[in-house]
């Protein structure tokens, strides 16, 4: 089954019921905090960076949108754009392209739900994250584990299990969102999650149905334990375009408008897999079997030509990993993966566009039309090394190889501002060691972690090129993380903490800039801190909360393109904002009554690389109040944006302008939620 281990030591206690968004506690914490519960093959004791929200902290936020419950967490900015779409911003600046597909490994049960190659920026769409039973958020590079893509961080979608009980729930939003979701649990062997989502849209012609599928299974096979499970989401929506013009977002009757009323994704997924695991000789062994298939057609409602695209791929493979302990003072884990894939993707202007007339540069009909498969093979190794006096060594290392076989059906060669490479092949070879330490010596944990995190580039990065390109000089990411850290337990328990300072250097940073132009050798630095803490104010009121400071910067030179697109060693990398912040303040006014008061900030930063334009930040409010009747069922009442703040999601310079996808209004969600 998918691993849960129960941990005792007090400081990594607070530190679990710090970050889970157990924020109201109903007993003496001064004298016992709830076990923290470890999902997947991660020892707690390691150094590193991570949290994640639980099942009861997914319930009450109820995000119709992933973003909504993963920016509760530290060092996390996902950006809303239209519908179901966004851009990820993990200790990162909120990447697009290649980048944003490429940056952050997206897991499911422990499982990449795409191949390497073929990530998308929209890829948190995917997983079944209404009904899981926890959300993972590791920040910074990976562990040994894990390989490609995790590189600014991952995200690990916990499906719910057997015995994690059944619930149905269904809610309504003044904006007019229609929400139901439900688990119905076996108890033993079966779990099957339902999730639904009618939303008309707020913006004109921005409707969008979302449908949702997960089961998860628990056998005994023999000397195997066996956890299988489905997941499946389909996606139909409208998409609204951005709004353009300087501080546009603040007119609240342009904002309501869609510039782009023909846009549209529609989009499904699929993936299989499970875990087998079982004692072998002096450890255990695992493994991790899977498969996972994707389709998705949009408009590129975000070009000025207006593009289709149609792309697609499908993967599996085999994650097997054996661990075991090698002495009193020495754990081994060693492991190898292997995943094989098949991808295409066609993208068609359907009509003419220039800039002025008789201007070529993009071509009505095709403009690429390739496949691609890909194979990637990695082996990995870790060793923990208990030095006593309650300091450990963690070291790790990975060595992976990608291949490409690309064959296009569209003309090689230039085809107006889009560059269509001929037949090839491609490799990468890539290698991340990993080395921390950790000392415990009572409530509080204090550490230092160097990690490598690289990845081999997007399938879109080597062969959708521009005219001005040429096809093999895109090279492998790598960015060289060091971080320390403390988190524990202030004396009392009353006050659990995480606090967290790092610095990174990414090279190769490949990136398609505002013109459109593709940037293959481009160089970043990352410094920020990161605090978490929950204080418990009495055994009824808590106050818990993150906040986030960083300074993101260029670190090479490009005089080229227009204004807004010169870059200078030491601008401040756009959309990447100095301050980040979360908090809430949640009250048990009764054993019935729950009420919660949050506030999130987004600091102001930069629209372009240039450093020209600004977006000044915004501060949203929001509350929720619920009352539990005897029966186990719930009323509940979501209001967010309290203030009817005019804010920006999204904000960037494009072509000369400012444009902004504007955030959503005052609004309510009123729901039930029965347990059983």
């Amino acid at each position: 089954m998918l691993h849960r281990l129960t941990v005792t030591s007090a400081s990594l206690v607070a530190l679990g019921y710090c970050l889970s968004g157990q924020a109201a506690a109903q007993q003496d914490t001064a004298v016992s905090l709830e076990p923290v519960t470890v999902f997947g093959d991660r020892s707690p004791e390691q150094p590193g960076s991570n949290t994640y929200a639980d099942a009861d902290a997914i319930a009450e936020t109820l995000a119709d949108h992933p973003a909504e419950i993963l920016n509760t967490l530290p060092g996390v900015n996902i950006q809303m754009n239209s519908g179901q779409e966004h851009l990820i911003a993990i200790r990162s600046p909120v990447l697009t392209g290649g980048a944003g597909q490429g940056s952050f490994l997206i897991l499911e049960n422990g499982v990449p739900t795409r191949s390497p190659a073929f990530g998308n920026v929209n890829s948190l769409m995917e997983p079944h994250h209404e009904v899981a039973s926890a959300i993972e958020v590791v920040r910074g590079p990976g562990s040994a584990k894990y390989g490609s893509n995790a590189v600014h961080g991952l995200v690990n979608v916990i499906l719910g299990q057997p015995g994690d009980g059944s619930f149905a729930r269904a809610s309504y939003g003044t904006l007019g969102r229609y929400r139901t979701d439900m688990a119905l649990d076996e108890g033993s062997h079966v779990r099957l999650g339902l999730s639904l989502q009618h939303d008309t849209g707020w913006r004109d012609n921005t409707g969008v149905d979302q449908q949702k599928l997960s089961v998860v299974g628990a056998y005994e096979l023999g000397p195997w334990d066996v956890a299988p499970w489905l997941s499946a989401s389909n996606l139909n929506q409208e998409s609204a375009g951005f709004v353009v013009g300087t501080d546009s977002y603040k007119d609240s009757d342009l904002v309501t408008q869609n510039p782009n009323p023909e846009a549209y994704r529609d989009a499904w997924s699929a993936r299989m897999g499970a875990r087998a695991e079982r004692t072998l000789g002096p450890g255990t062994l695992v493994l991790m079997p899977y498969a996972h298939s994707q389709a998705m057609i949009f408009s590129q409602h975000f070009l000025p030509n207006g593009g289709v695209e149609k792309n697609a791929h499908t993967g599996g493979g085999l994650m097997a990993r054996y661990g075991w302990q090698a002495s009193d003072v020495l754990d081994v884990r060693v492991g190898a993966d292997v995943d094989l894939a098949s991808g295409y993707l066609k993208e068609i202007q359907p009509e003419s566009f220039g800039f002025f007339p008789g201007d070529t540069r993009f071509p009505q009909g095709v403009h690429y039309d390739y496949t691609v498969d890909t194979t990637t093979l990695a082996l990995w190794g870790e060793a923990e090394w208990s030095l006593g006096n309650n300091v450990s060594i963690l070291a790790g290392l990975r060595g992976e190889t990608h291949e490409y076989d690309y064959v296009t059906d569209a003309p090689a060669g230039i085809n107006g501002r889009f560059n269509v490479p001929a037949n090839r092949t491609d490799s990468f070879d890539l290698l991340t060691p990993k080395l921390g330490l950790i000392w415990s010596p009572g409530d509080v944990s204090y550490y230092v972690n160097y990690a490598r995190g690289e990845r081999a580039p997007q399938v879109s990065d080597l062969y959708r090129l521009q005219s001005l390109q040429v096809a093999g000089e895109v090279e492998t990411e790598t960015l060289d993380s060091v971080e320390i850290g403390a988190r524990g337990s202030a004396p009392g328990g009353r006050l659990v903490f995480d606090v967290a300072a790092y610095w990174m250097d990414k090279e190769n940073f490949f990136f398609r800039d505002s013109d459109g132009l593709n940037v293959p050798d481009g160089s970043t630095r990352h410094v920020g801190v990161e605090a978490a803490a929950a204080f418990h104010i009495t055994d009824t009121l808590a106050l818990k909360g993150n906040v986030g400071w960083s300074d993101q910067t260029y670190t090479f030179d490009r005089i080229v393109g227009s204004g807004s697109e010169t870059i200078r060693d030491g601008n401040q990398i756009d959309t990447a904002p100095e301050w980040l912040a979360d908090t809430s303040l949640d009250w048990q006014a009764t054993e019935a009554i729950q009420l919660s008061l949050s506030v999130e900030h987004v600091g102001e930063y930069f629209a372009d690389p240039a450093n020209t334009a600004t977006y000044p930040g915004h501060t949203v409010l929001g509350a929720r109040g619920a009352y539990t009747f005897a029966d186990e069922t719930e009323l509940f009442l979501i209001v967010r944006n309290l203030t009817d703040e005019a804010y920006a999601d999204r904000a960037d310079l494009a072509f000369g302008n400012g444009r902004y996808f504007p955030g959503e209004p005052l609004n309510a969600t009123l729901g039930v939620r029965k347990t059983f």
